[in-house]
C-alpha cells in the first residue's frame, strides 16, 4: 500500500458502535486494518458533536479535536441507517462538521442500512453532501437491507456475498486513496 500506510476514519448515523451502522463501519475498518491502513472509529456516544449552531457549538472540544482527526485521514468510511427515505439526523449532523478544508480530495466508502428492502437513498443523500464537500466518494456502495437479519451474535454480517460487496468498497476506497495522497 505504499511506505506510509493510509490512516481511515469510521463514522456511523448512529451512536453506538456496536448500531447496525457501526457494525457496518468497523467490518470496513477491520478489512482496511487487513491492508495495513491505520484506523480509527469515531464513537459519537462517546464523543458527541453538538448540534450545529447551538450555543457554544463552535469552540466545543469534541467539534475541534474531530476536525483535527479529519485533516490527518486519508479517507474515510461512513454509514447511516435509513430513516423517512434519506440519512440519518446524526449522519447529517456528523457530516455538518466537515468542511472542504477537512475532506476536500479525499476518498470516501458509502453504505447504509435499511430495516427493509435495500434501496440507494440514503447513499444517494450522502453522496450529494460529499460533493458539495469536494470529497471522492467511490463508485463501490453498500446498502445492506433487512438489517436486523444481517449480523451474526458477533457483528458480522452473515451473507458471503455482502462481505465480499463490503470488500470491494473497502479495496477500491484503499486504491483510490493511495492515487490521490499521490
Amino acid at each position: 500500500m505504499g511506505k506510509e500506510s493510509l490512516k481511515v476514519l469510521g463514522l456511523a448515523g448512529e451512536y453506538r458502535a456496536t448500531s447496525k451502522s457501526g457494525l457496518l463501519v468497523n467490518a470496513a475498518l477491520d478489512m482496511a486494518s487487513e491492508h495495513g491502513a491505520d484506523v480509527v472509529f469515531w464513537d459519537l456516544s462517546e464523543q458527541p458533536l453538538p448540534l450545529v449552531g447551538e450555543e457554544g457549538c463552535w469552540t466545543h472540544p469534541n467539534v475541534q479535536a474531530f476536525q483535527a482527526l479529519l485533516l490527518e485521514c486519508d479517507a474515510f468510511f461512513l454509514s447511516s441507517p435509513e430513516y423517512h427515505g434519506t440519512m440519518s439526523g446524526v449522519m447529517k449532523n456528523t457530516m455538518d462538521w466537515m468542511y472542504d478544508k477537512h475532506v476536500g480530495g479525499k476518498v470516501f466508502g458509502l453504505m447504509s442500512t435499511l430495516g427493509g428492502v435495500t434501496n440507494s437513498n440514503t447513499l444517494n443523500h450522502m453522496r450529494i453532501a460529499l460533493r458539495w464537500l469536494h470529497g471522492w466518494p467511490v463508485p463501490e456502495q453498500l446498502a445492506v437491507g433487512h438489517v436486523k437479519e444481517a449480523f451474526d451474535d458477533n457483528g458480522q454480517l452473515v451473507d458471503v456475498a455482502l462481505q465480499g460487496r463490503l470488500q470491494s468498497v473497502v479495496t477500491s476506497v484503499l486504491n483510490a486513496a493511495v492515487k490521490l495522497r499521490a
